[in-house]
């Protein structure tokens, strides 16, 4: 049996590469957090993966199952927004959300996903009448709790 040495030199070398590859593997995972139970459909769940891209902004990927369609709820409204409360405390409409059937399932599902320059802190969707509204609405839908 042959017994290999490694130099000091190699030692060093080698520990630098593996701490290198650990870093990055590490800075490229995204952070995923899950919505608060709603009071309003409260058979809604789901999630939100914050990832930082190669230009510093932020992918944003929303999946929920049985997100009730807009329509039916109690107060009806005509669609769901996604909101962003930035690190500074402004909201930002991100856009608007449908739920949707998959082929032979009745389960309703709903995917979003957008790009933001704006690191979010808390993720939230209101059922709104427009989808272009600058500011949200009381019917809170879903939220997430704070990512930091």
């Amino acid at each position: 049996m042959k017994t290999t040495v490694l130099y000091p030199a190699t030692k060093k070398i080698f520990l630098g590469i593996s701490l290198t590859l650990l870093l990055l593997v590490s800075s490229s995972c995204a952070q995923k957090v899950n919505f608060i139970t709603s009071s309003i459909v409260p058979a809604a769940e789901g999630s939100v993966k914050v990832k930082k891209d190669n230009n510093k902004n932020y992918v944003i990927t929303i999946r929920i199952d049985d997100l009730a369609d807009v329509e039916r709820l109690e107060y009806s409204k005509d669609v769901y927004v996604v909101w962003l409360l930035d690190k500074n405390g402004v909201t930002k409409n991100m856009g608007q959300i449908n739920s949707y059937k998959k082929f032979l399932s009745n389960k309703l599902k709903a995917r979003f996903e957008t790009v933001s320059s704006f690191e979010p802190t808390k993720i939230f969707i209101t059922a709104e009448n427009d989808a272009d509204v600058r500011l949200p609405g009381r019917q809170l839908i879903l939220s997430t709790e704070s990512f930091n």
